[in-house]
């Protein structure tokens, strides 16, 4: 079910059909890029047990670092609304970059002039080839879903998001908000 067309800045709610992929079950996609070439986005919605001060020593930092997809599992990608504040970065939509400068990054985190409000770390991202994405949205392996929150959408819980999204979709999704996430080990 696709009721609008997708452009970078739209979530891919993952359909509930797609129980067997351990990376995209029950996720929400924000699509960072979307052209002729493919699609790149992050899972909004799949913490992983690291914070960034973890990954980087140097840096005392509690802010989560998320799983962002299957490609590149290794690199470390970000998403903020301060662009202002980080140079060579690149708007997504509605107030929501992607990247930029790494190295101010980290100086704004040490210097305790940027907070988890403002920027979201994953590790990989998700990807999709030409067409390949095209190919999912026909056989229903997602919804396409306006970002409603905007930039908000950095600092939006991740906890039930998934099933918030059902909810809203309404109709045949309701029954799905409560489901067990494997309905096969009930």
């Amino acid at each position: 079910m696709t009721s609008i067309n997708l452009t970078k800045g739209h979530l891919l709610v993952a359909e509930p059909t797609v129980i067997n992929d351990n990376s995209f079950n029950r996720s929400v996609v924000l699509i960072a890029d979307h052209n002729q070439n493919g699609s790149v986005g992050f899972i909004l919605n799949k913490p992983l047990e690291y914070t960034l001060g973890k990954l980087i020593p140097e840096v005392d930092s509690d802010i989560n670092v998320f799983y962002g997809g299957p490609v590149e599992q290794d690199n470390l990608y970000f998403i903020h609304k301060i662009p202002d504040l980080i140079p060579n970065s690149i708007e997504i939509a509605h107030g929501i970059y992607w990247g930029g400068d790494f190295n101010m990054v980290l100086k704004l985190i040490k210097q305790k002039l940027l907070h988890k409000s403002e920027i979201r770390f994953f590790l990989g991202y998700s990807g999709w080839e030409t067409n390949q994405l095209d190919q999912e949205l026909e056989i229903n392996s997602w919804v396409v879903v306006r970002n409603r929150y905007e930039n908000k959408l950095i600092e939006k819980s991740h906890d039930n998001f998934w099933k918030e999204k059902m909810i809203e979709l309404g109709g045949d999704y309701l029954i799905w908000a409560n489901a067990p996430e494997n309905p096969s080990l009930n």
